[in-house]
């Protein structure tokens, strides 16, 4: 699919270089104007393999699996996953942000406010805070509002985290203000996600903004009742159903398959880690057969430790084709996170007793989108269910990481509550990293004093 929209606008490249080859005038070398739906297209697959999945020749998101101990390498140390980190390492990741997908986005932006179609320059801003506030949590200060000037500005400086999370909220707002005006024109073939139901992408839009109050619960001049409060307001128009999911849907064919097909796939090292595995194990929890897969060689669940000896890959469990398969959707934004951010603002609120059957469903119906049945579901949950002022907040950010499995969000959970409880791993070369490094590609380019941040230095909203 990625590979027929790449190749299409290559040849509409040549064959349009070709006919005005002799136009002195023109320069052939300036972008083509391509309608709107020739650029959302690659732009989605970009977000999910990109942004989303660390696909070649990123590995940030892959990265912060290894941080958050749920992928862990079949190799020894150091490496990535005993927190041996260079700043080359990101290289791939930055290109990935800013050229491939914002630069991008800021096109289709500026196209649909030129040729007026609001729904475009919606979509363009919903995936531009998504990427945007995906960026901001893996580095902290990041380019946005001198950024893609081209010529007129080479080395643009960095905008505090705060001020990034203020434009993340812009954007929403823009997006949901021109989704208010119902225009008729929408993608629909080239939106793959939503197919053009700007109803689903405005409960994308306000459930990010849930998403991005709910990060500023300890930052630096904010509250965490006033955050909560905001969260449970745009919660009341987001996702209300599994139908809403922000998912990207894979063919499976040669060319087409899901980025975490790719990532424990036959050349690659990467197994399930025992610090995702154990814990599923411990608590009994019946979405184990469904997350992850029995190993080969002896049909248990089992994970690898990370700083042990080596072991053969048919020894450690893979995730499930439901989340890897090669035609597996690349869950992005889920229902299941909607309810999981509920239920931790209602316990802000108004308590545990309040949280509670909030934070049941969210487990239940996150079960039955595995196929767990009704009397597993009961079962768990009575061992499970009940919170206490002691015990809620770590049991909503427990069950949240599982229902968002294999996604960058956890990690962000993770420095921001401190759970799942996590420990140094064997031979871990520093504490647990609370953040990316900066590329090299951009120190040697655009040199900023942010760039000295070492992997154990806080974002700005990470507050102790």
């Amino acid at each position: 699919m990625r590979k027929i929209i790449f190749l299409f606008i290559a040849l509409a490249t040549v064959t349009g270089g070709c006919k005005k080859y002799l136009d002195v005038n023109k320069d052939p070398n300036n972008t083509l104007d391509v309608q709107e739906d020739l650029i959302l297209a690659p732009l989605e697959t970009d977000v999910s393999d990109f942004i989303h999945a660390g696909f070649s020749p990123g590995q940030g998101p892959i990265i912060l699996q290894y941080f958050g101990q749920v992928i862990a390498p079949n190799q020894l140390n150091p490496g990535l996953w005993s927190y041996q980190m260079f700043n080359t390492d990101v290289n791939g990741d930055w290109d990935n942000f800013y050229v491939v997908c914002l630069n991008n986005m800021k096109i289709l932006h500026d196209k649909g406010v030129k040729d007026n179609k609001p729904n475009y320059t919606a979509i363009a801003d919903i995936l531009s805070a998504f990427t945007l506030g995906t960026a901001t949590d893996f580095w902290g200060d990041v380019p946005y509002s001198q950024g893609f000037k081209g010529s007129g500005n080479f080395t643009p400086a960095y905008d505090k985290q705060e001020d990034i999370y203020k434009t993340v909220q812009d954007l929403l707002n823009e997006a949901i203000g021109l989704i208010g005006q119902n225009d008729p024109i929408k993608p629909s073939g080239a939106d793959y996600i939503y197919q053009g139901g700007m109803g689903q992408w405005l409960k994308l839009a306000y459930t990010l903004k849930a998403r991005y109050f709910m990060h500023l619960t300890k930052a630096p001049g904010h509250t965490a009742s006033v955050q909560a409060d905001s969260a449970l307001a745009a919660l009341a128009n987001g996702m209300q159903a599994d139908g809403d999911d922000f998912k990207f849907p894979y063919a499976g064919s040669a060319g087409g398959e899901d980025p975490w097909y790719y990532a424990f796939g036959q050349v690659s090292t990467a197994v399930l880690c025992s610090t995702f595995i154990d814990s599923l194990q411990a608590r009994n929890d019946p979405r184990l057969s469904k997350m992850a897969k029995p190993t080969v060689s002896g049909g248990i669940y089992k994970g690898r430790t990370i700083g042990t000896t080596l072991g053969s890959l048919d020894d450690y469990s893979y995730p499930t084709d439901y989340y890897a398969g090669a035609d597996a959707y690349n869950y992005i934004v889920n229902y299941s996170e909607a309810q999981f951010l509920a239920a931790e603002a209602t316990l802000i609120r108004s308590g545990a007793a309040a949280a509670e059957p909030i934070y049941q469903a969210a487990i239940a119906n996150h079960m039955k989108k595995l196929g767990v049945g009704q009397t597993d579901i009961d079962a768990y949950i009575a061992t499970r269910g009940t919170l206490s002022a002691g015990n809620a907040l770590q049991r909503i950010m427990e069950e949240k990481s599982i229902a968002n499995f294999l996604n960058e969000e956890n990690f962000t959970d993770w420095r921001r509550t401190g759970f799942p409880s996590l420990t140094k791993v064997q031979g871990g070369l520093s504490d647990i990293p609370r953040r990316l490094l900066y590329p090299e590609s951009e120190i040697l380019t655009n040199p900023q004093p942010q760039q000295a941040a070492v992997l154990t230095d806080r974002v700005w909203w990470d507050a102790q």
